[in-house]
């Protein structure tokens, strides 16, 4: 009783090992909006579902790095649904203060960008599974406008 017991627990470990599960990518990474409090920086997510029927997105929490400092960090709360067996783009809003820019003058000083590392997490609330988590990082720089491009 007890081998069948043990078989009947290594298929269903095998089965939900090998379930398909939704991938997600960073695409882009860009200035979007300067104000008089902060300047916010958009970054764009692409997640493919393979399943038939939609998902519900629990939370997408990140941390935004510049110079090996955590720059901005938090959480968005139910942002919507993938998209049933297509790729959906989330726009993810991220706001840094101006205080901590002045910080990071010594890096734009040098090369007019700013060096970055996204760290994303995305919860989504899979059948049978539960919540599962898909961790992301997105390494790369932010080219900042000259006055030339301005003008």
């Amino acid at each position: 009783m007890s081998q069948l017991l043990e078989k009947a627990k290594d298929f269903v470990v095998d089965k939900v090992a090998n379930i398909k599960k939704p991938e997600a990518s960073v695409s882009d990474v860009d200035l979007k909006h300067v104000s008089r409090e902060c300047v916010e920086y958009g970054a764009k997510v692409s997640v493919s579902n393979p399943y038939s029927h939609s998902i519900p997105i629990c939370e997408i929490s990140y941390n935004f790095k510049s110079a090996g400092r955590g720059i901005a960090s938090g959480t968005i709360p139910d942002p919507g649904s993938l998209k049933a067996g297509d790729t959906t783009m989330l726009d993810l809003p991220v706001k840094v203060p101006y205080n901590i820019l002045v910080s990071l003058a010594k890096d734009v000083g040098a090369d007019w960008d700013i060096d970055y590392e996204l760290e994303l997490g995305l919860t989504i609330d899979l059948p049978v599974v539960g919540n599962f988590t898909i961790p992301l990082s997105q390494k790369g720089e932010i080219k900042l406008p000259t006055l030339s491009d301005i003008f």
